[in-house]
């Protein structure tokens, strides 16, 4: 197999909403470039991505495929993602090794939600893009529609390089105005016939010529003297300088493509191949946050932005040589593990299948399998090598579920099954809970969730069911008062005692210090769920020897960890033991930890207590025709409008809303936009929680104590 040097190699990450049809482009380009014979299709489920089962019977992608193509010389891998945002993480590891990300409109629906998002995240990363416009066929076919969506949302850099002659049922030649020439395709697609532009369309194509010079010129001030001075640039000096404004982000080329009917791709790959860059062109980024540059020649290492495993294969490392050659064989070191591993088989990945390599040189995709405890975002370097790159950078999580075994027995085989499910999807994540006494998965949807739950069953074997996750409130109080408790206890041999006055009150930062009390010491406790403890010594007299103090605390604190009012934490309080008595036998930790911890329990109870909940500040992107629902719907989930603000028919909405509220909240926003919004959130604050549903916490609580 032929090794491709680092200048004929394009890494290409097929973007796009779901249904824009990047599978059967994929599948289009890599036939059309005689990699294979027959082209598949989804109906059938035969293509060459989407070759997971749950695909096939779907009919969509799920997950990432690493596909290649040799067009001419040039080596082009094509990474094709989900177009669903549920499975954003997928995305986000193809834009990790990607040179180019080349988005797919359909032409009948223009830029759909999930081109914004992706789009907004490669401009995040600053990744040339380029833009097909596919089903020009069908029936309701825009082609101008879809280029002014695409002009409002992305800006002027976005301009056509190619534009259909005709729509619809009539589609059958597209116009290319950077060679100036009509590309006319036969009924069933496949090499077109060069014909020049008929007069009928000659001053529409020299229009969108000018404006191609035009942008192109603009960014290049070499190319704008020439523009000046001879009015106009051949196609050589365009060439280049798309190459650099596309590297630039200056311009975003549009081309036309039917791919159903293989009509357009072979003109998208000539320009991947001649005017995109390649990995020499760009930079990747390292942790410390510099600029890394692939060297042919440099020391051998890669970078892991993918793993998954296959029952007849085993684990495969999706990996991108960032330096010199690798080899089978070679010894090499992990960087975060600083463990050494010897590089097995290497292979070239055209979706399922594989084909085995003896060499992979920098720049380029492959797949090693059976490397053992690999992680995505990885660094693999020749031993002693100080280099690791920037990690793979994943969403937020939107939606999280409980899961419930219906078997006894089995909690080993499912957290086993969650550490795989989680290492081979990083943007899943898995919460064990203490607090909760649940196992928490969190998601990006509910159809990534469900995913998990298919494979948890149908992959592990596993009788597993979702179930509502509770609520991490925290309790505190919201006055001062005293308590005492007398801890007596004889039970015919040594007995115990203790006695214990408390204050306890409301704390908050900057709270002055208690003029009526001899404060002694104070700690302040910084507690791990969040909050603050302020615990003071006022006794005096030596009433309670010091030696209990500890213990006193320790009963403070066990009952702030399962608070007396729901069971909850508790949180912001400042607790002053200034009074009690000892007994000079029968007195012992044991005795003072029983005694602080009724003390503070009753107090607690008498202090008015709080509830408070989780708030998450959220940010919603959807079209402008659903802004009406979607605010009402926050009202209605006690939502706190921050603020709003607009891209064309984008919206934005900033607010925060209580975790409780966000449950399913994910889903309940698609079905109100058609599927066509999406929202991120992060954790607040807490606040108090309405008097309604702290009633309702604590008669759940009692409920489930008595049950």
């Amino acid at each position: 197999m032929k090794v491709y040097e680092p200048e004929k190699v394009r890494n290409i990450a097929l973007l796009g909403h779901s249904g824009a049809g990047k599978t059967t482009l994929a599948e289009t380009m890599i036939f059309e470039s005689g990699t294979t014979r027959k082209r598949g299709n989804i109906e059938a489920g035969n293509t060459l991505s989407d070759y997971h089962e749950v695909e096939k019977e779907r009919e969509k992608s799920i997950y990432n495929s690493l596909l290649h193509l040799d067009w001419r010389g040039t080596k082009i891998n094509l990474i094709d993602t989900p177009g669903s945002t549920d499975f954003y993480g997928q995305v986000a590891e193809s834009f990790s090794v990607a040179d180019v990300a080349m988005f797919v409109l359909n032409s009948e629906a223009g830029v759909e939600i999930g081109t914004e998002t992706f789009w907004s995240a490669a401009e995040k990363e600053e990744i040339p893009s380029m833009i097909i416009v596919n089903k020009l066929d069908s029936v309701n076919s825009n082609f101008q529609n879809t280029i002014d969506m695409a002009k409002e949302r992305f800006g002027r850099g976005v301009v056509v390089v190619q534009y259909p002659y005709s729509e619809g049922e009539d589609f059958h030649a597209i116009i290319d105005v950077l060679k100036m020439t009509m590309y006319e395709f036969p009924e069933n697609g496949g090499r077109p016939d060069k014909l020049p532009i008929p007069e009928s369309q000659l001053a529409q194509a020299e229009l969108l010529q000018n404006e191609l010079v035009e942008t192109i010129a603009e960014n290049d001030e070499t190319l704008l003297d020439l523009y000046f001075e001879n009015g106009s640039l051949d196609e050589y000096q365009m060439t280049d300088g798309l190459n650099m404004s596309l590297l630039n982000r200056d311009i975003f080329p549009v081309f036309c493509t039917c791919a159903s009917r293989n009509m357009g791709t072979g003109r998208v790959m000539g320009f991947l191949g001649n005017v995109a860059p390649s990995p020499l062109d760009r930079h990747l980024k390292l942790s410390n946050g510099e600029r890394y540059e692939i060297d042919r020649d440099g020391s051998p290492s890669f970078f892991v932005f993918k793993t998954a495993s296959e029952s007849h294969v085993g684990d495969l490392t999706y990996l991108q040589v960032t330096g010199g050659s690798i080899k089978p064989g070679m010894d090499m070191e992990n960087r975060r593990s600083q463990d050494t591993l010897r590089i097995g088989a290497l292979y070239l990945n055209q979706g399922g299948k594989r084909v085995e390599v003896s060499e992979v040189a920098a720049g380029d995709l492959a797949v090693a399998v059976k490397l053992k405890d690999l992680y995505s975002s990885d660094t693999v370097t020749m031993k002693g090598e100080d280099l690791e790159f920037a990690p793979v950078k994943y969403p937020n999580t939107t939606m999280r579920v409980a899961l419930k075994l219906k078997k006894e027995g089995e909690e080993d085989k499912l957290g086993s099954a969650l550490n795989q499910i989680q290492k081979e999807d990083p943007s899943s994540r898995v919460e064990y809970s203490q607090e909760l006494q649940q196992t928490i998965l969190h998601g990006l949807g509910e159809e990534h969730l469900n995913m998990i739950l298919y494979q948890l069953k149908e992959r592990f074997k596993l009788d597993v069911e979702f179930i509502k996750p509770r609520i991490p409130y925290r309790e505190t109080i919201t006055k001062r008062v005293e308590s005492h408790y007398k801890h007596k206890k004889q039970s015919g041999g040594a007995g115990q005692f203790a006695e214990v006055y408390l204050s306890i009150e409301p704390w908050y930062e900057g709270m002055p210090d208690r003029d009526d009390l001899n404060v002694r010491n104070v700690e302040k406790i910084d507690l791990d769920w969040g909050g603050t403890l302020v615990f003071q010594n006022c006794i005096v007299g030596g009433v309670i020897d010091n030696r209990f103090l500890p213990a006193i605390l320790k009963g403070v604190m066990e009952k702030m960890g399962n608070g007396p009012l729901s069971g909850c934490r508790a949180r912001d309080i400042r607790v002053s033991v200034y009074d009690g008595s000892m007994h000079s036998v029968d007195s012992n930790e044991a005795a003072f930890k029983t005694a602080g911890l009724m003390a503070f329990k009753d107090g607690f109870l008498n202090a008015a207590p709080q509830l408070l909940e989780p708030l998450y500040e959220v940010e919603i992107i959807l079209p402008s025709i659903y802004m009406g629902d979607v605010m009402s719907d926050l009202s209605s989930r006690r939502g706190q409008i921050l603020g709003m603000d607009s891209e064309g028919s984008i919206q934005k909405i900033q607010a925060i809303v209580p975790l409780q509220e966000l449950d399913q909240y994910t889903t309940r926003l698609k079905s109100m936009t058609q599927g066509s919004a999406t929202f991120t959130s992060k954790y607040h604050d807490y606040a108090q929680v309405p008097h309604d549903i702290q009633k309702r916490v604590i008669e759940e609580t009692l409920a489930a104590e008595e049950a």
